[in-house]
C-alpha cells in the first residue's frame, strides 16, 4: 500500500503473519478507490472466556477526501469470528463495499429518479383499460391500466389524486408508475 497504513493489536500480541495479511487486504482496497488517504486497522481480542474461544473484533477506518469510512465487525454471536482471518475478511469486504459506494457517488454514477408529478384522474375508460390524468399545469397525460401500482384500476374514480412518473410513449407523453394519493 502506497498510503499510510496503521495496524494496531489490542489485548493480543502482534503477529507478523496477521500484519502481512492485513497489508495484502489493504493493497486490494486500492483497486476500488484511488482516493484513499490513509487506512487504520485495529484488531481486538476483548473476550477472554475460559470455556469459549476469543471473538475477534476488527475495526477499519479509511480516510477519503470527503470524510471517513468505518467498517467494524463486532459479532459476539458469530462463532466464525473466533478465527481472526475470517473476521479480517468480513471487515475488509464491508470496507470494499463502502468504497465502491463512495466511488459511485463521487463519479455521479448513481441512478437518479425523476421526481413524481401529481395530478388527478380526469377521464377513465375501463373497457379500453386506460385513462387520463390532469396535471397541475393543465396538461392531459395518458396512462394504461398496467401503470397503476398498489391499487386496482377498476376501483379508480375521476377526481382521484395521483402521483406519477412521465415518460415518452408511442403517441407522446404518458404516465408510468401511477400511485393513488387520495380520493375526491
Amino acid at each position: 500500500m502506497r498510503l499510510p497504513l496503521q495496524i494496531t493489536f489490542r489485548h493480543m500480541p502482534p503477529s507478523a503473519a496477521l500484519e502481512a495479511r492485513i497489508r495484502e487486504l489493504a493493497v486490494h482496497l486500492e483497486r476500488f478507490s484511488a482516493q484513499i488517504i490513509s487506512c487504520q486497522v485495529i484488531i481486538e481480542a476483548p473476550h477472554q472466556h475460559q470455556h469459549q474461544g476469543k471473538i475477534f473484533e476488527v475495526h477499519i477506518h479509511v480516510t477519503v477526501p470527503k470524510g471517513d469510512l468505518v467498517a467494524e465487525r463486532e459479532h459476539r454471536q458469530r462463532q466464525s469470528h473466533e478465527d481472526v482471518y475470517v473476521a479480517l475478511r468480513d471487515a475488509f469486504d464491508a470496507m470494499r463495499r463502502q468504497l465502491e459506494d463512495y466511488e459511485r457517488v463521487r463519479r455521479q454514477d448513481v441512478k437518479h429518479r425523476e421526481p413524481e408529478a401529481s395530478g388527478f384522474i380526469s377521464e377513465l375508460y375501463p373497457a379500453e383499460d386506460y385513462g387520463r390524468i390532469q396535471t397541475q399545469d393543465g396538461r392531459s397525460i395518458y396512462f394504461h391500466k398496467n401503470s397503476v401500482v398498489s391499487h386496482d384500476f377498476d376501483r379508480l374514480n375521476t377526481g382521484t389524486e395521483v402521483r406519477f412518473v412521465e415518460e415518452a410513449g408511442e403517441r407522446g407523453t404518458q404516465a408510468s408508475t401511477v400511485k393513488v394519493v387520495g380520493y375526491p
